[in-house]
């Protein structure tokens, strides 16, 4: 009976040694990267700006899919109730992580749900207007909003986007009112400035660079303080004359809670290398866009612990509302 028992736990051995061998490695088929918002956004830019440099660290093909709505939280939630085997990432800015859960209890996921990669990029926002509104900066800007409240109306890619929470600080520290008109991505919203069906925007550079560039929309001023060489020739805010604004955003990935380590650590190295590369770089510069890496899963996590009370108090203060 022993020598029985001995055999059988043997054979089980085999069994599941060989099983093990014949496992494939990951990743052993393409992954898909869910996008929050639609094609011709910020997030939609950046995910295919470095896509085919990801795919080759990895070894298979990094598929897009664009699930727009909710201001991100669809293609959020449907990572987080993915299989927790490395195959789904989703990129994300802090409207899926911190807005949209302070914004709204019913949500079917919660930050908890996604386990953080890595920061892969930060930006400014851009404001910009309708050259036939006749309006050409910052200061123009507060001056007509304030002469005829609420009948200028601004596009963002969203309720809780980035864009969205820049207005709103806006608004908090002008004073002023203006009619929010939000849209399923930065593309659409640009288009509805663009035709008139909108005034102003407070966009993602890749959705509002070539555009002002163009000559189809007058820049204002940038979200952050300063000047930056990545929106040649707009106005910071402190030259336009509101100091005390100032605002940027970043894009991270994010998998579902429960991946294991070493698929973790395989998309973290992978990513880094990726967004390392010069040409993944001068794409994205050339679109306003800085890549901005973590060190490290855990310090990323730490970030944005810190961050979400930003954005938080943000919700809280300005009085943001689900529209």
């Amino acid at each position: 009976m022993k020598k029985l028992g001995l055999i059988s736990a043997l054979v089980l051995g085999s069994l599941s040694l060989g099983a093990a061998a014949q496992a494939p490695a990951y990743p052993a088929k393409p992954i898909r990267l869910l996008v929050g918002f639609a094609p011709g956004g910020a997030a939609d830019y950046v995910a295919r700006a470095m896509s085919d440099a990801l795919g080759k660290a990895m070894g298979q093909p990094i598929v897009i899919e664009n699930r727009a709505g909710a201001g991100s939280s669809i293609a959020a939630e449907a990572a987080a109730k993915a299989a927790p085997d490395g195959y789904t990432l989703l990129i994300a800015s802090p409207s899926s992580i911190s807005v949209n859960p302070a914004l709204n209890s019913k949500l079917g996921y919660s930050a908890r749900d996604l386990m953080p990669i890595t920061k892969v990029t930060t930006s400014p926002l851009v404001i910009a207007a309708n050259p036939a509104t006749g309006i050409n900066s910052v200061q123009e800007l507060i001056a007509r909003a304030k002469k005829s409240p609420g009948t200028l109306n601004y596009a963002t890619s969203g309720n809780g986007s980035a864009p969205h929470l820049g207005a709103a600080l806006f608004l908090q520290i002008t004073g002023v009112q203006m009619t929010h008109i939000p849209f399923r991505g930065g593309s659409p919203a640009i288009q509805s400035v663009i035709a008139g069906d909108t005034q102003l925007t407070f966009g993602t550079p890749p959705s509002v660079l070539p555009m002002v560039q163009g000559g189809r929309l007058r820049g204002l001023a940038v979200s952050t303080r300063e000047r930056t060489p990545l929106v040649p020739g707009v106005p910071g805010m402190v030259e336009a004359g509101l100091p005390e604004y100032g605002i940027e955003f970043w894009y991270g990935f994010f998998v579902p809670v429960g991946t294991p380590p070493a698929i973790v650590k395989k998309i973290f190295d992978a990513t880094t290398i990726a967004m390392q590369q010069p040409a993944v770089k001068a794409a994205l510069a050339r679109e306003g866009t800085d890549v901005a890496l973590s060190s490290s899963p855990e310090q990323f996590a730490a970030f944005l612990n810190e961050d979400a009370k930003f954005w938080v108090k943000l919700v809280k203060d300005a009085g943001v509302k689900l529209d």
